[in-house]
């Protein structure tokens, strides 16, 4: 009984660690590379291959700069997913702060500048 309550209560503990925040470059070291970190904005390259899945990760607010498109599914952390969306070459796109994983549903690799936003001393985004 007690080793039944122990995973019962281990299982309601996964969807609440999924939700946790985590750094887009630590959890997706393969397809992320960071360029430029200080206290205004981070920068990072990010190419995704055909078929590739990123893991859960938090951006805050961001300009993303499509380099080469290609398709992708969004995916939340409640399970919804998004449909499809083409990204196309010299595309610039605004984000609000979200929680998420991609997927690269297409056939090209996808590369894309990202530019996080960082909180001003006064804690207002820029």
């Amino acid at each position: 009984m007690r080793r039944s309550l122990a995973v019962i209560a281990g299982l309601m503990l996964v969807p609440a660690a999924s939700l946790h925040a985590q750094d887009a470059a630590l959890v997706n070291p393969k397809t992320i590379h960071v360029t430029l970190d200080n206290e205004h904005v981070r920068v990072f390259e990010a190419a995704l291959p055909p078929g590739w899945k990123e893991n859960m990760h938090s951006h805050p607010s961001s300009i993303v700069y499509v380099i080469t498109g290609g398709t992708v599914r969004n995916h939340l952390p409640d399970g919804t997913t998004s449909e499809p969306t083409t990204l196309t070459a010299g595309q610039t796109l605004y984000r609000d702060p979200i929680t998420h994983w991609n997927e690269n549903v297409g056939k090209t690799t996808i590369r894309l500048i990202v530019v996080e936003l960082k909180p001003s001393p006064s804690g207002k985004t820029p």
